[in-house]
């Protein structure tokens, strides 16, 4: 089981140094990798490494520990260091292949690498002599315990000095995480690419299909043949009134000649995430209240994407979008009243509750708070966020019947750029034109 990052190692090293650079003097840095998790008797879950760790490293095996020191007191010092699994032939026969401690130690340009056996004994070496520790509480709850011991035992010393305050090193790691680089966005343009194909395959697909899981099997398909190790979360496929439901993942239910029906899926490539959603209808052709709807989903979110560009912020986007769509609604007869006490009131909340985006990377819904001090926090050139609106018709009798029950999404991922923004997802076609003529063969 070995890294199959693209990005180089000089980033990597990089990206150590430089968060080093913002510890207090005399700090040393311990994180963990994730750990293999039980699915069921003798079997695990697919491994899927920590985020945080695998941006310090592009390791990708599990039980690895990284320490990094700033400490410049004595000339030799350890600066950077990893525990990692020793190499284990007849482990490897059954599980698979270990990049094992001399190999990593080459590979990561470490100043020491240890098995993670001895894992103990090496932080009671390294962590003596430092004044902070940088560690993250019940990021690992299994080694929290082992981390107090460790600081115990040195405190218990007459001859060793223990670290006497430990800082969270979430903050400053998931700051750094936010701005991706030209390396990062590559890999998201790929993920990005990859699920463009699977949602162009799902439309062209959706007439000679019968179930919402031949749909996701399509998707996963798609995913898997362009090189996706696995989706980035669990794939949404809601036909009919299921698109209503945010969070549908069953995906089991016949498709219905006539309906809609949502996808939100994306890709998963080295280890960045792709999220789009797309709305069709499984027939090809939408009906005049599934446009009407469609097409005031559509405008909302090019008017939020107008506002999108650097020195703006995500809140003012969204406001954007639900005046858009509060104006929709009034004009279609499914909200009455004044546009503006509508919105103050949040009535449209019952039709649209959710946000407008959030940040993407790593993890689906991304690190990075998105307020600083209190105050909405300003786009900058590199942050890249998903843009979302939508909209959920309950089937309840005082809508107007023809839009009940249905629900729309149209999501696509940005990145803020120095003038602007680019749009990663735009290969998948989205105008109630586009999306007809792709699955009528025409496109």
């Amino acid at each position: 089981m070995t890294s199959l990052s693209s990005i180089s190692q000089k980033e990597y090293i990089q990206r150590q140094h430089t968060f080093l650079e913002q510890c207090e003097p005399n700090s040393i840095l311990v994180i963990r990798s994730g750990s293999e998790t039980p699915r069921s008797r003798d079997t695990d879950y697919p491994f899927r490494q920590d985020s945080d760790f695998y941006y310090l490293t592009g390791f990708n095996e599990p039980d690895a520990w990284l320490i990094l020191s700033n400490r410049t007191s004595n000339h030799g010092d350890v600066y950077r260091a990893m525990a990692v699994r020793p190499s284990d032939p007849e482990q490897e026969i059954w599980h698979g292949r270990r990049l094992g401690v001399e190999q990593a130690e080459q590979q990561f340009e470490l100043d020491m690498c240890f098995a993670n056996s001895e894992i103990d004994d090496g932080l009671l070496a390294l962590l003596d002599g430092h004044d902070h520790l940088y560690w993250s509480l019940s990021h690992h709850v299994e080694s929290d315990e082992l981390i107090q011991s460790v600081i115990s035992q040195l405190k218990a010393s007459r001859t060793a000095h223990a670290p006497d305050r430990i800082i969270d090193w979430q903050p400053k790691l998931h700051a750094m995480r936010l701005i991706k680089s030209e390396a990062e966005i590559a890999l998201m343009q790929k993920a990005a690419d990859i699920s463009c194909e699977a949602h162009k395959r799902a439309m062209t697909a959706a007439k000679s299909v019968g179930f919402e899981y031949q749909l996701a099997a399509e998707i996963h398909h798609t995913f898997a043949m362009h090189g996706a190790s696995a989706p980035a979360y669990n794939s949404i496929v809601g036909s009919g009134d299921n698109a209503c439901i945010l969070h549908y993942t069953e995906n089991t239910d016949e498709l219905t000649h006539g309906d809609l029906v949502l996808i939100d899926a994306g890709a998963e490539f080295q280890g960045y995430a792709a999220d789009i959603t797309r709305t069709f209808p499984i027939s090809g052709v939408f009906s005049e209240a599934q446009g009407n709807l469609y097409n005031l989903v559509l405008d909302a979110q090019a008017a939020a994407l107008d506002v999108l560009g650097p020195r703006r912020t995500l809140a003012q986007a969204g406001e954007v979008a639900i005046e858009v769509l509060t104006q929709g609604l009034v004009d279609l007869g499914i909200l009455q009243g004044d546009v503006d006490g509508l919105i103050s009131e949040k009535a449209y909340r019952r039709f649209y509750m959710h946000g407008l985006g959030h940040w993407l990377g790593l993890d689906v819904h991304d690190v990075g708070v998105y307020k600083l001090e209190g105050k909405d926090r300003p786009l900058l050139a590199g942050m890249v966020l998903t843009v979302e609106p939508g909209l959920y018709v309950p089937n309840e009798p005082d809508i107007p019947k023809a839009y009940r029950g249905i629900g729309i999404r149209i999501e696509d991922n940005i990145v803020i750029t120095e003038d602007g923004h680019h749009i990663l997802t735009d290969k998948v076609p989205k105008s109630v034109a586009a999306i007809e003529a792709l699955m009528a063969g025409k496109a």
